[in-house]
């Protein structure tokens, strides 16, 4: 299979794609906030990177691999930007002050954990742990990226949060994401692993049942090991006041060539699969929900 290509002349990109259903029936809600592949010409110019590895940081083809979603009566909600551009799945403003020629405001969260490793809003390295740029960035880079894509992508998630609470009462999100395969040639690891933050950010039902899904189709599951749930899981999964986030990686092994960053001849096999997940899920999330 020949994948979507990224955009390497994108300038006036939306920062997010919806793929709505005719009708929602089912109070589940997707996104994929790191599958964006629209880079633009001024990015890869700042890049002392080539661009094949700026794109180690995306999950690459995830939203593919969900692209069936809407036909099961649930929206879903695609970042175009790449996440080495910005980060949705952050907190607005993680910024590692060394990337920047003046002081950061004193309301930048410069000491998280992210941050740290270098993978804040604003990254300073790609997921294999390269220096993105050539040249310190200015802050109001920072505002920039921030208002046109971190903004826009959380103020439509909230929508479509808020839109699904009222139409049913309660809302799931599904955090979309993909891993790659361990470093240091040791054991592939699960296929699967679902973040639930442990157990508070979504109703165990649905963690329970999304494994015995995968499990039935012939996949290896993990829970939170080593993948808990990011900035989106945690923030938004308040399940005490309806909403639920459970978060899902799906292991790059599966489906694509991490070296080339091209699918495999089985993407289809595991699209298919994952296709068998979103209608028993979308089918049963009322129930789940409710329990």
């Amino acid at each position: 299979m020949d994948g979507p290509a990224p955009d390497f002349a994108a300038l006036d990109a939306p920062p997010l794609r919806l793929h709505r259903p005719v009708r929602q029936t089912a109070p589940v809600v997707f996104a994929s906030p790191h599958s964006g592949r629209c880079y633009k010409p001024e990015f890869l110019a700042a890049a002392r990177l080539d661009p094949l590895s700026l794109r180690r940081s995306e999950d690459s083809f995830v939203d593919d691999l969900f692209a069936e979603v809407p036909r099961f009566g649930a929206p879903l909600l695609a970042a175009t930007f790449p996440r080495a551009w910005c980060d949705a799945n952050r907190e607005a403003w993680e910024l590692d002050p060394s990337m920047f020629a003046e002081r950061l405001p004193a309301f930048v969260n410069t000491t998280s954990p992210r941050v740290g490793a270098g993978l804040g809003t604003i990254a300073r390295v790609v997921a294999s742990g390269e220096t993105i740029y050539r040249d310190k960035l200015a802050f109001t880079e920072a505002e920039r990226r921030v208002r046109a894509c971190w903004q826009p992508f959380h103020d439509t998630l909230k929508a479509l949060l808020a839109g699904t609470r009222a139409l049913f009462g309660t809302c799931l999100l599904i955090d979309c994401h993909s891993m790659p395969a361990p470093s240091g040639g040791g054991p592939a690891g699960p296929d699967f692993v679902l973040g639930d933050a442990h157990g508070t950010s979504c109703a165990p039902a649905v963690t329970r049942f999304v494994e015995r899904v995968l499990i039935d189709l012939g996949y290896t599951v993990r829970r939170n090991d080593p993948y808990a749930g990011g900035y989106i899981t945690r923030h938004y999964g308040r399940p005490r006041e309806g909403t639920h986030v459970l978060q899902i990686e799906v292991a790059r092994r599966l489906y694509m060539d991490e070296a080339s960053i091209a699918p495999l001849g089985r993407f289809d096999l595991v699209r298919d699969d994952i296709t068998v997940l979103i209608a028993r899920l979308t089918e049963a999330a009322e129930h789940l929900l409710a329990g």
